[in-house]
């Protein structure tokens, strides 16, 4: 498709590429544009020619769905009143997300043509904090009094639909405060006669302004919401939030765990837009830490140093005790910082699973320990030799192994549960913290047995 739009454009066919345009889904035509942003070979001037094409109905839900620089880059060449047609006609969460990502004179711009009641609301989701709910809601949203009939409330939704994000959902409100929710099916399927009091559910499950966004977004994935209403400490509604921003948080908070269980600081940009030096500030701090916490590993090769000299075959097998305890320290730590998530486990069930990981432990490192000795027999004898691959070196290796994966598992299932208990978020606690911990642990276990039954 992009060639086509290409070649069109380059024949200047206008009308063609505006059919285009016309048979393609919003967030098809902003991926779409977002190829000529990205494609260092098309002039630039020419995405606001293309972004021009758009009929008026769909522009703004074309814009709101490309990234802060393709925005940026139009807003800057929009005029005054293609810039005021655009803000009039995005929904409100989507201009406050649009705001956050601009610099302060594009910011300006915004502001200057949105009208005042525009203002005021934008103003009032920006006062809250960046990880709030009422950071993510929208003011737009349709609500109901109880007194209203089926009929007076579909002609009330005919009025103001059309300018609100969602009518799926409605709210019933009285003196501002939220007293009950029902959906649009409930009153098309309801007589014109039914009071909306009697067929409103009253039990309404909503969020305080200041909730996290991250637990905001896991009700919608615990109760299936479309949309979930906001209110202040008054009970008094001020506004929703929706299921495409809701899965908006969780990708995001999603991509930031990965980059904490990495070793990386979080970055709120895409792999290819942020810089060297952005990326590099990212990632040196942990692997400084880690680096520097690594040099216990060497501290005790040089305290066992007799062990190792006395019996130079244990060298060859510190690698795979190394990985073995990373790999079953990523494991549980993995599996308890995805139930943390998904709040299957709380800081009450430690020992839960604990108890858990340690039987899990106990056959994982019987097994494991099993087949390393059957290696040991079958190929390191014939590797190193039988005077090297003795009974008691195999005894110590597999010994070691049994212990060490007892060990990891129990440290990697703990240690995100406490994290979480002292406001630490737990995906730090993932691979590489806890394999330097194993590491160092693994080689104390490992030459503890060889001075028993080796020296």
């Amino acid at each position: 498709m992009f060639n086509t739009v290409l070649e069109l454009l380059k024949s200047r066919n206008y009308k063609a590429i505006r059919e285009i345009f016309m048979d393609m889904n919003e967030a098809d035509v902003a991926a779409l544009l977002q190829q000529f942003y990205d494609d260092h070979e098309v002039e630039k001037y020419e995405l606001p020619l293309l972004f021009r094409l758009l009929n008026k109905d769909v522009a703004a839900d074309v814009f709101a769905y490309m990234d802060s620089d393709t925005q940026m880059m139009l807003i800057n060449a929009f005029t005054d009143r293609e810039l005021q047609e655009i803000v009039d006609d995005l929904y409100l969460d989507d201009t406050v997300d649009i705001i956050e990502e601009m610099p302060a004179n594009v910011v300006a711009r915004i502001i200057k043509s949105a009208d005042a009641e525009t203002r005021k609301q934008i103003n009032q989701i920006l006062k809250y904090p960046k990880d709030s709910a009422g950071s993510i809601m929208t003011t737009e949203y349709v609500y109901l009094h109880r007194s209203y009939t089926a009929k007076e409330a579909l002609d009330w939704i005919r009025h103001v639909g059309m300018v609100k994000e969602t009518v799926n959902t409605l709210y019933v409100t009285e003196n501002r405060k939220l007293v009950g929710v029902l959906s649009l099916l409930d009153i098309v399927t309801a007589d014109d006669n039914d009071k909306i009091e009697d067929i409103m559910e009253d039990n309404v499950i909503s969020v305080d302004t200041l909730e996290d966004k991250e637990y905001v977004a896991s009700m919608f994935s615990k109760y299936d919401f479309l949309s979930l209403p906001v209110v202040d400490r008054e009970n008094r509604m001020v506004g929703i939030v929706t299921f495409d921003d809701a899965m908006d948080v969780i990708e995001e908070e999603t991509t930031e765990d990965f980059e904490k269980m990495a070793a990386m600081l979080p970055s709120d940009k895409p792999y290819l837009k942020s810089g060297i030096f952005a990326t590099w500030r990212a990632r040196l701090p942990w692997l400084m830490v880690l680096m520097l916490s690594a040099t216990f590993t060497g501290m005790i090769l040089n305290h066992y140093e007799s062990a190792l000299a006395a019996c130079l075959v244990l060298n060859s097998y510190i690698p795979m005790l190394s990985g073995t305890g990373g790999n079953s320290g990523t494991q549980a730590s993995v599996a308890v910082i995805r139930a943390l998530s998904l709040d299957e486990v709380d800081f009450s069930d430690i020992f839960q699973v604990l108890w858990k990981e340690l039987r899990v432990s106990l056959l994982c490192g019987v097994c494991l320990a099993g087949a390393n000795f059957v290696k040991m027999q079958l190929v390191d004898r014939l590797l190193l030799g039988n005077a090297a691959v003795t009974p008691t070196v195999c005894l110590v290796v597999c010994l070691t192994i049994l212990f060490v994966v007892v060990f990891a598992k129990c440290v990697g299932c703990s240690l995100p549960i406490l994290a979480e208990k002292i406001g630490l978020d737990p995906a730090v606690m993932a691979s590489p913290f806890i394999s330097t911990i194993v590491d160092a642990t693994s080689l104390l276990i490992y030459f503890r047995f060889a001075s028993w039954f080796l020296l």
